[in-house]
């Protein structure tokens, strides 16, 4: 029996992790693909620069509310169940989107493929719990994160490369989740174990675990992180353009780098958590975010620019990773899960205020304090973050870092 669950788990890691990673990709593309975009969206679309940042935050919004909706019924329903369907959503709005020139139509239809991405990533993450287990649940993990990571650099570069062609053709990348979704119900086979569900409570036990100080400020990190992540995707494009004349498609060029030098940070974390605390990781993360950004004002040319886009990359690879390690540490077994989706609906949160609240700044003052809004609340967290080090590092968690050492040793 034992032999057959291995070898169930060398055929999954063979032939069907890649589609969990995929589906995390398009979970990354839901907002920054369309990023370089906005500016160009603006003219055709006959709005200004703060309407048009609502279509990032109406998809991440609705990712934020109907991530909590299906992680209360995650653990009740078959995987492909949700897994299937989302994807066709998330498709076929994107293809009706190319079609549609009207923004009040394309907040609605962004609302509606917000729908579909909200279940990408956390049923990402229960295949892999259901499936691998130890190190090899590490192995699984760290290949998700290193696809969100990809993610990262080429959609915007996609994104802007198809805007080469017209404002809309972007949104036709999307419609790939179509096909994609068929070959998830064909070929990916349904991990989910029947268990009674009587007591099921879902998000409540979730909930009930933010009572616990280093819990709620973890999920706080994570909705922080992603604030700070759509500062850039946002009002970089816009400063590109309006102090370099750059194109969308040179502006995603540009932020590419950013996830160039996240992919770089992630395959260095492991090494870099032997020597020091997660706890310093995350504030170090924040400080390099934060500085990069109240830098950004007085970059005048790509030779200033390029270096903070590449810091502040680094500074969020090192805090996102960390807290996403934490989170999983820290949070009770028996509602794990809840913690879990309550962690991923703030990240879509911090993505959803980001141009709301930073777009309120930008009306009333200019790009400039923009960035210096968002880089003092970076280096803001990364302040609170150090002082509340204690608390991290004296409940338990350097016993989890000692039980990670060994795991990394037997490696």
């Amino acid at each position: 029996m034992q032999l057959k669950k291995r070898d169930k788990i060398m055929q999954f890691k063979n032939t069907h992790l890649l589609m969990l990673c995929i589906a995390a990709y398009f979970a990354m593309a839901g907002g920054a693909l369309l990023a370089p975009v906005l500016p160009e969206m603006v003219e055709p679309l006959q709005t200004t620069s703060h309407e048009v940042g609502l279509l990032i935050s109406a998809f991440t919004l609705s990712t934020a509310i109907f991530t909590l909706v299906i992680g209360h019924f995650i653990d009740c329903v078959n995987r492909k169940k949700i897994l299937v369907p989302c994807l066709v959503i998330y498709g076929l709005t994107g293809l009706v989107s190319y079609f549609t020139s009207d923004l009040q139509l394309l907040l609605i239809l962004r609302f509606i493929q917000g729908i579909g991405a909200a279940s990408l990533l956390p049923l990402v993450m229960l295949v892999v719990a259901d499936v691998y287990k130890g190190h090899e649940s590490l192995h699984a993990m760290s290949r998700v994160s290193m696809a969100l990571a990809i993610g990262s650099v080429s959609a915007p570069l996609i994104g802007g490369g198809l805007a080469s062609f017209g404002w809309n053709y972007p949104f036709l990348f999307y419609a790939l989740s179509l096909p994609f979704a068929f070959v998830v119900l064909t070929f990916l086979p349904e991990t989910r174990v029947q268990k009674n569900n009587d007591d099921h409570k879902g998000i409540i036990n979730g909930f009930k675990a933010l009572k616990e100080l280093k819990i709620i400020y973890t999920v706080f990190l994570g909705f922080a992180i992603f604030f700070l992540l759509y500062s850039v995707l946002i009002y970089v494009p816009f400063m590109l353009k309006n102090v370099l004349g750059y194109t969308a498609k040179e502006a995603g060029f540009m932020l590419a780098f950013q996830g160039i030098a996240i992919i770089f940070t992630v395959s260095r974390i492991k090494s870099l958590a032997s020597k020091y605390s997660k706890t310093i990781i995350i504030t170090t993360g924040f400080v390099l975010a934060g500085l990069a950004l109240l830098s950004i004002p007085f970059a005048h040319s790509i030779v200033a620019v390029l270096p903070l886009i590449l810091l502040f990359g680094a500074g969020y690879g090192l805090a996102q990773t960390a807290i996403d390690t934490q989170i999983i540490h820290i949070a009770p077994s028996e509602s794990k899960g809840g913690v879990l989706s309550i962690h991923n609906t703030m990240k879509f949160v911090g993505t959803s205020l980001s141009p709301i609240v930073l777009g309120i700044v930008l009306l009333h003052f200019d790009l400039d304090t923009v960035f210096m809004a968002s880089g003092s609340f970076g280096l803001l967290v990364a302040l609170i973050t150090y002082f509340m080090k204690n608390i991290f590092e004296n409940s338990g968690d350097e016993h989890i870092k000692e039980k990670e050492t060994k795991i990394s040793l037997s490696q």
